[in-house]
């Protein structure tokens, strides 16, 4: 059975790696494991050891806290976080945000009070 701290991690190193743009098999190689590997730690399916994820932070230019963010005590216990789950497994949400901060801070400014304006209109 998966542990949901587990899954939380997991869900973390797949939203990294999509937001820079990297692939399973980019990471693996930088950490120095196979695809395969990489997947099932995104998953939740294999635990990620402290100095593997020590070593996956590196390969991502991230520290070891980012993923834990968001992760509290009904994350632990099981319950629903949040933020919905599937929101960092779905590829269009990730691409929206990879290209989101690909726009200049301040035109990206106004693209969100833009979408706030909107999605309060709706």
């Amino acid at each position: 059975m998966k542990h949901p701290v587990d899954v939380h991690v997991g869900k973390r190193i797949r939203h990294r790696r999509w937001m820079i743009g990297t692939t399973q098999q980019q990471l693996a190689d930088k950490v120095g494991i196979k695809f395969q590997q990489i997947q099932k730690y995104e998953t939740g399916m294999n635990r990620v050891s402290a100095s593997r994820l020590w070593d996956i932070a590196g390969a991502l230019g991230v520290g070891i806290d980012f993923f834990f963010e968001g992760l509290g005590p009904q994350v632990a216990e099981g319950a629903a976080s949040d933020m919905p789950g599937a929101l960092l497994s779905d590829r269009e949400a990730l691409e929206l945000l990879r290209s989101y901060y690909a726009i200049p801070e301040h035109q990206r400014r106004r693209l969100f009070d833009l979408a706030r304006v909107l999605s309060e209109a709706a």
